[in-house]
């Protein structure tokens, strides 16, 4: 005669492993994958007059980063920390220097005729650059634009620039354009 077998309750397996998925939702931590945030420029509604090949090397801001995440800024070596300060002087220009970029004067909501740099900051690294050093650099250079858009908020409407109204802060986005070229990766001396 065959024996039964006793049957394993299986009623309550859905509940635990609903306990179970949730005690592992609510106990794991994510990593949050971190960026840049940036916002890519409208397409021009007509095509600038100025041709790239065009633009004069006095105008251009050249940053590089090599594979032993070394900074060179217009030809010599900078530390990252002093990045900041190079580029807000270089996006200023606030003595019309001959070495630093061209000015042209347009008119700007709020602040009338403005001469304004035709800056560009150019940023090419290595391909053995390390994410951490272009990162660096990257945040580097925004916060120079930032700390430009403050100042110049704060001295014309005595508020910070991001609790100025969409206007104003275009018109101050106006006078300092975020203009950053980046090249594709290439490897830099060697290897």
């Amino acid at each position: 005669m065959a024996r039964n077998v006793p049957e394993i309750p299986t009623a309550s397996m859905a509940d635990i492993a609903f306990m179970l998925l949730i005690f592992f939702l609510v106990a794991t931590t994510m990593d949050v994958d971190t960026g840049l945030a940036r916002i890519l420029p409208p397409m021009p509604e007509e095509q600038d007059k100025e041709d790239d090949s065009q633009i004069r090397e006095r105008n251009i801001f050249v940053v590089l980063i090599d594979r032993l995440d070394r900074l060179m800024v217009e030809g010599q070596l900078l530390d990252v920390r002093n990045l900041k300060e190079a580029t807000k002087e270089f996006v200023a220009n606030p003595n019309d220097l001959p070495n630093l970029p061209e000015k042209e004067e347009i008119e700007v909501d709020f602040f009338g005729p403005v001469m304004v740099s035709k800056q560009i900051v150019s940023l090419q690294n290595d391909r053995g650059t390390s994410y951490g050093m272009y990162i660096k650099v990257q945040n580097e250079l925004a916060a120079a634009y930032s700390e430009l858009r403050n100042e110049l908020a704060r001295e014309k409407f005595n508020s910070a620039f991001d609790d100025l109204d969409e206007d104003r802060q275009d018109a101050i986005r106006r006078i300092y354009p975020m203009r950053i070229s980046e090249a594709e990766p290439k490897s830099i001396g060697g290897r």
